[in-house]
């Protein structure tokens, strides 16, 4: 079954070689139409959208990949995060107007820090800093994956008004070079991809046209889907980072405490005994 928004990995059988391959449209649509983002800045969120598909698709445990960027350009900051079950969600906050006039990486989001987090479900978080001293994002993560994990890997990412979509060529940790030109031959072959082919064929399709010549063994496709992890408790625990004075405070002059996630635009709505609890455990009186 053809899904519109779907991941799939493959391997080359005649050597240590990987690859992941990702379309988003429905996703990608309902997370860009969540604000009035400027073409230039749609296409970075959608990058880093399937970015984080396919480089969530290196973990080998349960958890979450993210994608995040603070600057000082037009874009403040750019956050695309995906979950080993390929639950995808993002955003991109930029100032107006003449947002994204100079569609360069960094002319989007000028001097500052882009980092990795991947966030297993059990055990500790990790973090790694993305060197931003390439044009394209993809470009950068390229360098992150061979200063911080030693992996040659090769990465393409497009997006348009409608669709985003990526292709990760990857060799394995440990390679024993059953076909020492299968690297240079690959990416070669990889590095001819037309946006409007990635954006537009079915993965068998775009495969089969790459990698006609090579011995591929593709591994069932799996939908990817918007979903946000924001949930009632989750967004009442985030107000202990506010404090206890300042949330008394907030209930003092509006009488409750109203928050939105900036990620589905969901509503809560915190009243006395809801804080009460929060910091106390019961209802004060």
């Amino acid at each position: 079954m053809a899904f519109d928004d779907e991941f799939q990995r493959f391997l080359f059988e005649e050597g240590d070689v990987r690859g992941e391959w990702v379309r988003l449209s429905d996703s990608y649509r309902t997370m860009t139409t969540q604000a009035d983002y400027p073409a230039s800045i749609r296409h970075l969120l959608g990058e880093s959208l399937a970015a984080s598909v396919l480089l969530s698709g290196t973990l080998k445990f349960d958890g979450s990949l993210s994608i995040q960027a603070q600057g000082n350009g037009p874009v403040r900051a750019l956050m695309a995060e995906c979950t080993h079950q390929q639950n995808l969600r993002g955003l991109a906050r930029f100032d107006a107007p003449g947002a994204g006039a100079d569609e360069s990486l960094d002319g989007l989001l000028g001097q500052g820090q882009t980092v990795i987090t991947i966030t297993p479900e059990s055990g500790q978080r990790y973090q790694g800093i993305v060197p931003r001293e390439r044009d394209t994002l993809s470009g950068c993560l390229e360098d992150y994956f061979e200063r911080s994990e030693q992996i040659d890997t090769r990465l393409f990412l497009f997006a348009d008004d409608h669709q985003a979509a990526g292709l990760l060529i990857q060799r394995l940790p440990g390679s024993t070079e059953v076909d020492p030109d299968l690297w240079d031959r690959v990416t070669h072959l990889a590095g001819t991809i037309k946006p409007e082919e990635l954006l537009t064929l079915d993965s068998d399709t775009l495969l089969h046209r790459l990698f006609h010549e090579e011995a591929l063994r593709l591994y069932p496709a799996n939908p990817v889907q918007f979903r946000c992890s924001c949930n009632r408790d989750r967004t009442l625990s985030a107000l202990e980072s506010i404090g206890e004075e300042e949330c008394y405070s907030i209930l003092r002059e509006q009488g409750s405490i109203d928050m939105d996630c900036q990620f589905c635009h969901a509503q809560y709505r915190f009243d006395r005994s809801d804080i009460d609890r929060l910091f106390h455990g019961q209802p004060l009186h």
